[in-house]
């Protein structure tokens, strides 16, 4: 059965970077035999430019149909003056929202060739593998009331809530045990629950779960305390699930541990394995059209999409051993250059890694 792949290249160095997605795709079509067909649709500030809104219906209608989303990047300073409501952003969020995309995994590998560059010793971090397990539609982001007023003194007043119900914690919990299980059977569930009320009932729905999981470890830590120990002991970690501000910030600071946040893709999932895949790194309007990003990220959010939706785990394992090859050979972009490697461009990164997938 034929698979649509809906393409939202988006903003910034996204067209770019998935172009070079787009190409490996091509490959495992015309030789390794994958069946699917490809869409293309606009998102983000080149959606406002083109439609005057973040995520068209026809965008949106799209991405609905498809059985998996490959997505680049959004934003950047050309719609800073937009409001907050049509910001290029807040079509990804829609998106995620409209979708039911409630799971984030973000896996930080770290690729041993790159040991060198990341920001801890290499002791520390060699032979790194955590994958973290985002909840993503819910949480302060997305609860009500949020706002911004004069209070009655007169000054400027801001609120955001965090909520979560008993069920949205169940449900991305059971992803979370589900995946420790696939990984190394331990599984951290990070929270705040000495101070948060929705923490503690975030601490105590994991914990009524993990009894129908008797073959995983489950341990709790509060998110400072996570922080500290991902930068002091971070290979302590295997699967860890969390909240959505926990895990968008602690996602981003496991990204630094593997050399450069340009290696690190992700997926968002829904309760049917659809998926709308990304890299963690934004849209970079500095370099974008220079021919320099790093396309390593998106095209190893291929290599979940085959793993995660199209339940193609051969064709994942050769797209993350085609990088592996390629950087054994010396290639590098410019994020993760050194002096004695071979400086590749986006296309060259690119076409390397089709060339082994040929």
């Amino acid at each position: 059965m034929t698979a649509r792949i809906l393409v939202m290249p988006g903003d910034g160095v996204g067209p770019e970077i998935c172009r070079e997605a787009v190409r490996v795709l091509d490959a495992l079509a015309s030789d390794h035999g994958l069946d699917i067909e490809l869409e293309e649709a606009l998102v983000g500030g080149a959606a406002i430019d083109a439609e005057g809104e973040p995520l068209p219906p026809a965008s949106l209608d799209a991405a609905r149909a498809a059985d998996a989303i490959l997505f680049g990047s959004i934003g950047g300073p050309a719609w800073d003056d937009q409001p907050r409501e049509n910001r290029p952003e807040s079509g990804l969020l829609r998106l995620r929202s409209e979708l039911g995309l409630f799971a984030n995994l973000r896996p930080a590998i770290l690729y041993p060739q790159l040991a060198h560059v990341s920001a801890l010793k290499r002791d520390i971090v060699s032979g790194l593998d955590i994958m973290i397990v985002r909840e993503l539609t819910g949480g302060i982001y997305f609860g009500k009331p949020s706002g911004m007023h004069k209070n009655a003194n007169g000054k400027r007043e801001a609120f955001n809530t965090m909520r979560y119900d008993e069920g949205e914690i169940e449900r991305i919990g059971r992803t979370a045990f589900d995946i420790a299980r696939a990984r190394g059977g331990r599984l951290c569930s990070v929270d705040k629950a000495n101070v948060l009320d929705v923490s503690q009932l975030w601490r105590d729905v994991m914990n009524e779960i993990g009894r129908e999981y008797d073959d995983i470890e489950l341990t709790h830590m509060y998110v400072d305390n996570a922080a500290m120990q991902l930068v002091r002991a971070p290979k302590q970690f295997d699967t860890v699930v969390t909240g959505n501000l926990f895990g968008d910030v602690l996602s981003d600071a496991a990204a630094m541990l593997t050399g450069s946040i340009g290696m690190l893709p992700s997926a968002s999932m829904d309760a049917n394995g659809k998926g709308l895949y990304e890299p963690v790194h934004g849209s970079a309007p500095d370099i974008a059209g220079q021919d320099v990003a790093n396309p390593l990220a998106v095209i190893l959010s291929v290599a979940m999409m085959l793993r995660y939706t199209l339940k193609r785990p051969d064709l994942a394992k050769k797209v993350e051993s085609a990088v592996g090859y390629a950087l054994d050979r010396g290639l590098r972009t410019r994020d993760i250059m050194d002096d004695e490697k071979q400086i590749a461009s986006t296309q060259e990164m690119g076409g390397a890694i089709v060339d082994m997938l040929r």
